[in-house]
């Protein structure tokens, strides 16, 4: 028995899009805030845009995000085109 995605079946590309996307909601959750949840709706002046580097595991997770989600997004362009 195949498993259905919009009225198709589930190829290797749908289910690696899948687990890629799980993987980036979990790496976006794993980043720490740079801001304030208080300053974020009080309008107050933020610091989010100073230069702050990025040092250790904040840097690794920033990259492997931005990876990520390079590879969601060709993998959605595929699945779109196939």
């Amino acid at each position: 028995m195949q498993k259905r995605l919009g009225g198709r079946p589930m190829n290797w590309n749908d289910i690696l899009l899948l687990v890629v996307a799980l993987f980036l909601i979990t790496l976006v959750v794993l980043q720490s805030s740079k801001d304030s949840i208080d300053n974020a709706f009080s309008g107050e002046k933020s610091e989010l845009f100073n230069n702050q580097k990025q040092r250790g595991f904040d840097l690794i997770i920033s990259r492997v995000t931005a990876g990520t989600s390079a590879l969601f997004i060709v993998l959605a362009v595929v699945a779109m085109v196939s």
